[in-house]
């Protein structure tokens, strides 16, 4: 059995964030998203894996290197067009060849592994199994329908959903997925919907199973999903404890868990959590309260007396001045600087 993970979109609406990285990048309790997808796999004894780019994205190459400090071999192949998942997964069909293959999207966490759905594929010899989650707004997602505990149909963000049921970015295919990917024609979006090619199997009395899962799951596609994803992992990971980098000073500050900070940052002064991920480098001082929010590396804050909250600093982004404002949320792009100048009172005529 395989492994494939889908990377090669474009992140739009985590602008200016996903702008100068790719979105699979961004980290959740200081490790990229990407890091989570490739583990989740290694558990489930996946250690040959496939990894779909655009061209652009040859920092994912860099960040996973050969794949050795994982304990998997990776290959990657390219999406050079946004044109659905199906298409993407038509990209690998060569390296997938005969084997049956996990497929995930690069941009979801998830919080349990992948185990029980390894297990109804396995149990039932099925075609395809997929995962599922309740959701808030089924609108958003691909929602299945289900019938005496069967899957009936599969349908991409419905306007009238006909459950709650929703496809979170985690599936088992055998080869046989190709022959339906083959036949599909773009979908009124324009691209080649996975949920489409699931139901095309569904229309051949192909055997789907499914597996239901309570634990957190997070698209990281927006930032308040990305800043969610954030909060759960450190919950997952960390608990309340606070991990601080060796190389790392901290000084006369208050640390309220979870709190992760990376290597090489000097804090001083400041009250800094919970819920708040640091990464290489940053510098802090001064700073009267952070809470809920992700500084990414070589974030630099000084002289913030102020409340900071659900807010996220790029790379090499800088903060500084004391405003008018008790509190305040920023989406700082990488490499950007804000200055809150001094007011002083007018004197007196």
């Amino acid at each position: 059995m395989k492994g494939l993970i889908l990377c090669a979109g474009r992140g739009t609406r985590l602008y200016p964030l996903s702008y100068s990285q790719p979105k699979t990048l961004l980290p959740v309790a200081n490790h990229p998203v990407l890091y989570y997808c490739i583990q989740k796999l290694v558990e489930s004894g996946i250690h040959e894996i496939g990894i779909v780019i655009h061209p652009s994205q040859s920092q994912i190459k860099e960040f996973v290197g050969d794949g050795s400090r994982f304990s998997a071999k990776l290959h990657f192949f390219e999406q050079a067009q946004p044109l659905g998942i199906a298409h993407a997964v038509k990209q690998a069909r060569d390296f997938l060849q005969d084997s049956p293959f996990f497929l995930l999207l690069g941009d979801n966490l998830l919080m349990d592994s992948l185990a029980q759905l390894r297990a109804t594929f396995e149990a039932a010899q099925a075609d395809c199994s997929i995962l599922l989650r309740q959701v808030d707004r089924p609108q958003d997602y691909g929602i299945a329908e289900l019938k005496d505990g069967q899957i009936i149909s599969i349908t991409e963000k419905p306007k009238q959903p006909k459950s709650n049921l929703a496809v979170i970015g985690a599936y088992l295919f055998t080869p046989d997925i190709f022959t339906i990917i083959d036949t599909l024609q773009p979908s009124a979006r324009g691209e080649y919907e996975i949920t489409d090619a699931i139901q095309g199997l569904l229309l051949q009395n192909r055997k789907i199973t499914y597996a239901i899962t309570q634990g957190d799951y997070s698209d990281v596609g927006t930032i308040e999903r990305w800043l969610s994803a954030n909060r759960w992992m450190l919950d997952k990971r960390f608990g309340k404890e606070i991990s601080v980098g060796d190389t790392s000073i901290v000084e006369n500050c208050e640390l309220i868990g979870p709190v992760v900070i990376g290597e090489g940052c000097v804090i001083r002064n400041s009250k800094i959590g919970p819920y708040v991920s640091i990464q290489d480098g940053a510098e802090l001082i001064n700073c009267y309260e952070i809470r809920d929010s992700i500084l990414l590396e070589k974030t630099s804050m000084v002289d913030i007396d102020w409340e900071v909250q659900r807010s996220v600093f790029g790379r090499s982004s800088q903060m500084v001045g004391k405003p008018q404002e008790q509190n305040g949320i920023f989406i700082v792009s990488d490499r950007s600087y804000i200055l809150f100048p001094q007011t002083k009172k007018r004197s007196e005529p």
